[in-house]
């Protein structure tokens, strides 16, 4: 029943999100190129923002905890599993005070209003996953990047979205690289729940009446521990976190 009454309700919702990301595409464009990074991010923030809210049409719920947790003031290494595109709507939004970027697949560079523009422009890096050596000196520009300017640098060590919510096994090169090249900057992990039940019938139709969480957990210093016990204790805390 619910996979019925859901495609309707899906025509809806993407009518709603192309417009937003087609809306958005220029006022991006004048944001960056106008008035520069600030008015820029503003407007990547209220981007996301109003795509959250479309997500009430399918009755979905976001709680995002431990929030206060987070240290400030200093470099983030977000790391989390991942699980939907509504994943990345949610952490830009609730976290847009850290001022996030992500390591992106390169194919979401191009072709996607709004979308790949940020990419490109909001200071999100784009890796070739298949040339790894390509993604060495990409992620270690984003370490600097965040070491410099005390912003937020988002990892899905898992590398591709998780279709049922069961975690991935975690590769851990490009978290490496964050910590070797951003020394004073902190690993926070983030468990995330339920946004693949979203996408559970596919793109369309769309599931419906999901709550998402986001779980932050203690946050790491990578100048005080080894990296070995970083990764570990960072996947422990994701992988304990996860509830199917």
């Amino acid at each position: 029943m619910e996979k019925i009454i859901s495609y309707p309700i899906s025509v809806l919702y993407y009518f709603f999100f192309g417009l937003i990301l087609v809306v958005f595409h220029p006022i991006q464009w004048i944001c960056f190129n106008v008035f520069g990074y600030q008015a820029h991010k503003k407007s990547v923030d209220y981007l996301n923002f109003l795509l959250l809210k479309n997500t009430i049409l399918l009755g979905t719920r976001v709680t995002f905890r431990n929030i206060d947790a987070i240290p400030k003031n200093v470099p983030v290494i977000f790391v989390a599993n991942h699980q939907s595109l509504y994943d990345i709507i949610c952490i830009i939004w609730f976290l847009r005070k850290f001022h996030p970027k992500f390591v992106s697949k390169a194919e979401l560079g191009k072709g996607i209003p709004s979308v790949s523009y940020n990419l490109r422009h909001g200071g999100s890096v784009l890796i070739d996953r298949k040339d790894p050596k390509q993604a060495i000196p990409v992620i270690k520009g984003l370490s600097e990047y965040i070491e410099k300017f005390r912003r937020s640098a988002v990892i899905f060590p898992e590398g591709t979205r998780s279709k049922d919510g069961k975690p991935k096994e975690f590769a851990q090169s490009g978290l490496k690289i964050l910590c070797k090249y951003a020394p004073s900057a902190y690993v926070v992990p983030i468990t995330i729940n339920n946004s693949w039940k979203i996408v559970k019938y596919g793109f369309f139709p769309l599931g419906l009446g999901n709550r998402l969480t986001f779980t932050v957990h203690e946050a790491l210093p990578v100048k005080d521990l080894p990296f070995e016990e970083i990764l570990e204790r960072t996947e422990r805390s994701i992988v304990q976190g996860i509830k199917n």
